[in-house]
């Protein structure tokens, strides 16, 4: 296991590494679990331990064993299972409170991590108190939004307070480690959606990004981690060799997850994000929508690396259920040179620009907090949303989204653990 030591950054904002040809697949990537499972020195660190697992149906080794399982089967003593949004096995949807409950499945405690309120975002006094050490094993995906990376860093806030340890099992950004892309959180606008002040793509792992989180907040705290064997930087996950479990219902795949970071402003708007789809965030609409100008308007900006193609579809669930919606989908051709966040913006641009009338922002509470809008959240300020209302032109828009990135890289080195 390891603890806090400086690094130098590897990455850089709107760059993306090597190129292709020069990223192999790995066999040999062991995350921070499969290392724990095969290294008898760090299960000695665990044993006569009480311990509680943050876990989803995603924490599972490189042969798919759940990682409750895996580390019961070692002779260790699991006490307690926590779960994040969408609960121990992602069986609810975005935003839907998760019931607390022995699990059916296992026969072991478990507490939900997401309720009905903001002191439900963590874990209670009482059910810590008799554990010694708190494993987290959740499966970030490398964007600020998803909320398993603020559920880690208030449980350990939360452990370090009750005087509990913790140690993550560390897994690789998905996304690979090297391109940075969006601004920061600023003031007054941190949330569930933006506790960690990183940009909208971040390029951590979770153990950096609580590195991270204790670098540049007041609230300190004891961390420990397990690290990735064999992870490069420059690496996708499927160049790792490691399986893909979703790990919520709406990010069945990697190709999900690269789009995530752009197509996730959507959530803030009356445009569905294409949930109740098989193809969540990778398509998009409205029956407001003209699928055909918004296509032409988008392949005016000549965006890198990404292909928009008009379509019609009719969601199950989520936003405009059981209506026909005009839209498109998008079509990554070259991931190396596409920017997810800058494609996300301009879809936003490109819909305010052609169908203002239409378009909303959405104005329901959104992620426990009621009286900033959710797109202000998303994006941590209030001047990507001021900037798209006055109608800045894309440019502009870019320029103001992107601003941060630069502060980010002069302080992130610190938390980096993989060269």
């Amino acid at each position: 296991m390891n603890k806090q030591s400086p690094a130098t950054p590897p990455m850089t904002p709107e760059t993306s590494g090597p190129t292709t040809a020069d990223r192999s697949r790995s066999e040999g990537v062991l995350t921070g679990l499969d290392r724990l499972l095969s290294t008898p020195s760090l299960q000695e660190r665990f044993a006569g331990k009480r311990l509680g697992l943050l876990v989803n149906q995603a924490s599972v080794s490189r042969d798919l064993k759940p990682a409750y399982r895996a580390i019961g089967d070692l002779g260790l003593q699991v006490v307690r299972l926590f779960a994040p949004e969408h609960g121990l096995w992602g069986q609810q949807q975005d935003m839907e409170e998760v019931a607390q409950g022995p699990d059916p499945l296992t026969g072991l405690e478990s507490r939900s991590l997401y309720g009905k309120t903001l002191e439900s975002l963590k874990p209670a006094p009482e059910d810590l108190a008799d554990l010694d050490i708190l494993l987290i094993d959740l499966p970030d995906i490398g964007t600020r939004y998803y909320t398993f990376a603020a559920t880690a860093l208030y449980a350990t806030r939360a452990a370090h307070q009750a005087g509990v340890g913790v140690c993550v099992l560390d897994r690789p950004n998905p996304l690979g480690g090297i391109l940075a892309e969006g601004n920061l959180v600023e003031p007054g606008f941190h949330s569930f959606v933006g506790a960690i002040s990183v940009p909208n793509r971040h390029a951590l792992t979770l153990a950096e990004l609580l590195r991270y989180a204790n670098l540049t907040t007041p609230q300190l705290f004891d961390l420990e981690w397990i690290p990735v064997a064999g992870w490069q930087r420059f690496q996708w996950f499927d160049q790792t060799g490691l399986p893909w479990v979703l790990p919520s219902p709406n990010m069945p795949t990697l190709d999900t997850a690269l789009v995530y970071p752009g197509m996730c402003l959507l959530e803030a708007t009356n445009l569905s994000e294409g949930r109740g789809t098989t193809r969540p965030f990778e398509i998009m609409g409205a029956p407001y929508v003209n699928g055909l100008e918004l296509v032409r308007q988008l392949e005016a900006l000549d965006l890198p690396g990404v292909r928009f193609r008009p379509l019609v579809f009719r969601p199950l669930a989520g936003k405009w259920a059981g209506q026909p919606c005009q839209g498109l989908q998008l079509h990554v051709v070259d991931r190396e040179t596409f920017r997810p966040y800058r494609v996300g913006l301009a879809v936003l641009w490109a819909c305010m620009r052609l169908f203002g009338q239409q378009f909303a922002w959405r104005k329901e509470p959104y992620e426990f907090v009621a009286k900033i809008p959710a797109i202000d959240l998303l994006c941590g300020t209030d001047r990507v949303r001021r900037s798209l209302e006055q109608g800045d032109p894309y440019e502009r828009l870019v320029q103001v989204a992107l601003a941060g990135a630069e502060r980010y890289l002069e302080r992130v080195g610190q938390a980096i653990i993989y060269e």
